[in-house]
């Protein structure tokens, strides 16, 4: 193996290493260990060809978990019962952004128009969410996963994946940062609120392409969303049922991504000198599949089939994770994939980690200064 991987390879075994711009040996393994050739094995099988008859099997999926939601919901009227309901809601949601995020990455439709059509609903309407930032958004982190000065998933996080974050922490951030890696999950829960607030920001800022029509689409979500709850159930159930549900797609949102980067290879420095190859292999991690996992993860749990090719559809991942693993292991790449309580533990491994120095004292004058 290349001393190079040995050090990606330190931070995901729960051995944090420094990040540090990519040296010549790093750029000599990207360089011969090409993209090109990976590519042209998947597209001999077709597999970033369109699906149209998975998505349409998928989007009435979808279309029904909601239904079946908004049914129960009636029929049980002001019945504590309904906080399941809520649960249910929030699952929903959260089964629906798979639909977003597909729509957005043209794995769904090379149309934008019908793209975007689909986008807006299932984020704007459906869960709140900006889809023209979350696009914007989730492109940089796809061309730099991982890198603590590109990578915006990195950039708005509370907790840190690297002590040189640590100085621009104040007051609470810092008592987070002390217990991250306990608290990263329990605040996954603020998740789908910190999305919504976000939004609001966005198009009040005018930050996205059309925001006339992502305010009327969140106003509108959110006229229909308060009536129902409000006119259904009483006040005090009603505020419950709102905070179970948007608890839930929160940890649903937060647990989807947390595996798929987090405690893996980090990356710092002005440029950006890995190929792509590398770039998404060495800073992604897989969560080994089955039927369950395929469903919950919508597919990112191939999370680095996905980043390499993007615009493929869902359904193609897993042979694509075939093709992957064996071109990976001709060549001495990292391959990296595990379980699904394994992948949390090496999160949360990690951040305990990284953070030990400010549990310990050890944080550093500047950074204590701060």
């Amino acid at each position: 193996m290349n001393p190079p991987y040995d050090d990606a390879l330190s931070v995901r075994q729960g051995r944090p290493s420094a990040p540090r711009p990519a040296d010549e040996g790093e750029r000599t393994v990207g360089a011969s260990a090409t993209f090109a050739e990976l590519l042209q094995r998947v597209k001999a099988e077709g597999l970033l060809d369109l699906a149209p008859g998975y998505y349409a099997g998928r989007l009435a999926l979808n279309t029904a978990l909601f239904a079946a939601g908004v049914v129960a919901f009636f029929a049980l009227g002001d019945s504590w019962l309904q906080l399941l309901v809520a649960v249910w809601m929030g699952l929903s949601g959260g089964q629906s952004a798979f639909m977003w995020h597909d729509a957005g990455h043209k794995a769904m439709f090379r149309n934008r128009r019908a793209a975007s059509l689909v986008g807006y609903i299932h984020a704007n309407l459906v869960n709140g969410v900006s889809y023209g930032w979350w696009v914007n958004h989730h492109n940089r982190h796809h061309s730099h996963p991982n890198h603590l000065d590109m990578d915006p998933d990195i950039g708005r996080r509370t907790v840190i994946f690297d002590m040189k974050q640590y100085a621009t922490r104040t007051g609470r951030q810092r008592l987070i940062v002390r217990y991250q890696s306990v608290l990263f999950f329990v605040l996954l829960v603020l998740e789908s609120y910190k999305m919504q607030k976000t939004a609001v920001t966005m198009i009040a800022r005018r930050e996205v392409r059309r925001p006339a029509l992502e305010a009327a689409l969140l106003l509108a979500r959110a006229a229909i969303y308060l009536t129902c709850v409000f006119m259904v159930l009483s006040p005090v159930l009603a505020i419950a049922f709102v905070l179970v549900q948007q608890a839930t797609l929160g940890v649903y949102f937060g647990l989807i991504f947390a595996p798929n980067h987090k405690g893996m290879a980090l990356r710092d420095g002005e440029e950006e000198n890995l190929d792509w190859l590398a770039r998404q292999v060495l800073t992604s991690r897989n969560i080994r599949p089955s039927l369950l996992m395929d469903f919950l993860y919508g597919g990112l749990n191939y999370q680095v089939e996905h980043h390499l090719f993007p615009a493929m559809p869902q359904k193609n991942l897993g042979r694509a994770r075939e093709l992957t693993r064996a071109y990976c292991a001709e060549r001495g790449m990292p391959y990296h994939e595990v379980g699904f309580w394994a992948s949390y533990r090496e999160v949360a491994t990690f951040l305990h980690e990284v953070s030990a120095p400010v549990r310990d004292g050890r944080a550093g004058p500047t950074a204590q200064a701060a």
